[in-house]
Parts: C-alpha cells; sequence; structure tokens
C-alpha cells in the first residue's frame, strides 16, 4: 500500500478528492491528512494573494473569517469532512489538526508512518511561493520524501 501525507487547509472539494485518489492508478493509498486551520498571523498574506488572484471581495471580508483559537472548529469539521471523502472512494485515511509547529509535525508523521510522499493540497500563495516560504518549499528540505505540490479547487456547488 502506498502512504500519501496530505496538508490541506480547506475541506476536500469532489475534485480534490478524485486528484489525489487517483495519482495512483489503482494502487491502494491510505491518507495521513494533516489539516492546517487559518493562523491569525497570515491575514495580510492572504489578502495580497486573494487580490493577485483577482478575489477582491475574498480579500475585503478577510478579517471576517475565524483565525487563530477560533479556527480550530472549523478545521475539525473541515478535517472530518475531507476523511470521509477520501473513505468514500475506498482509501483508508486518518488525521489531525495541527495546533503547531506544522513541518515538525508534518516529518514526525513521515518518519512514523514510514510515508511514501506528501502532498500539499493548498491555494496559491504567491508571496510566500516567491520567497520560497511556503509549506512545500519548507517541506521539501525537512521530510526525506518526495514532496508534490497541488492547487485545491474552489468550492463546488
Amino acid at each position: 500500500m502506498f502512504t500519501t501525507v496530505l496538508m490541506i487547509e480547506k475541506p476536500l472539494v469532489p475534485s480534490d478528492v478524485e486528484l489525489v485518489t487517483s495519482l495512483h492508478g489503482d494502487e491502494p493509498v491510505s491518507f495521513v491528512v494533516l489539516m492546517q486551520p487559518r493562523g491569525d498571523q497570515d491575514r495580510l498574506l492572504r489578502a495580497v494573494d486573494d487580490v493577485a488572484l483577482g478575489y477582491l471581495d475574498e480579500a475585503v471580508h478577510e478579517h471576517e473569517l475565524p483565525e487563530g483559537e477560533t479556527a480550530l472548529l472549523p478545521a475539525e469539521r473541515a478535517l472530518s469532512h475531507s476523511l470521509q471523502s477520501l473513505r468514500g472512494t475506498g482509501a483508508e485515511a486518518v488525521g489531525e489538526v495541527v495546533e503547531s509547529h506544522p513541518l515538525d509535525l508534518l516529518k514526525s508523521v513521515v518518519e512514523q508512518t514510514h510515508a511514501d510522499e506528501v502532498i500539499v493540497l493548498t491555494a496559491p500563495h504567491f508571496v510566500e511561493e516567491f520567497f520560497h516560504r511556503d509549506w512545500t518549499s519548507r517541506a521539501r528540505h525537512k521530510v526525506g520524501v518526495p514532496v508534490l505540490k497541488l492547487f485545491a479547487h474552489g468550492t463546488e456547488d
């Protein structure tokens, strides 16, 4: 069985589930999902990314979304939804909400599970990516397995 550690920051939508579960063809896949809640220190970077992507309404309303401690409950719900969606495809899936030091936790999970790869499924973060401070760039130097960056799809209606 192929083991993938999947880092996410919002609930998986059906197209995301299809993408990550089809990467290895018919080989059975086991997922360990790490859900990163919204951090209150990232508000300005998210607003800049929203403007760069043309999502002006999201940039204006950035302050209305839960962050920090208040983001834990929404993150737990997003994780539960994502795990159910992955299991619905027949994949094994477990996970946890990241409460601190995401890259340290990632390294530990990769080592404990003998993961074959890490997939970072995230929205574009232009500022962080430009300076190589995004999860993917930092994880590549820390975990010792291939790290693949994929862009998450928007909300599907």
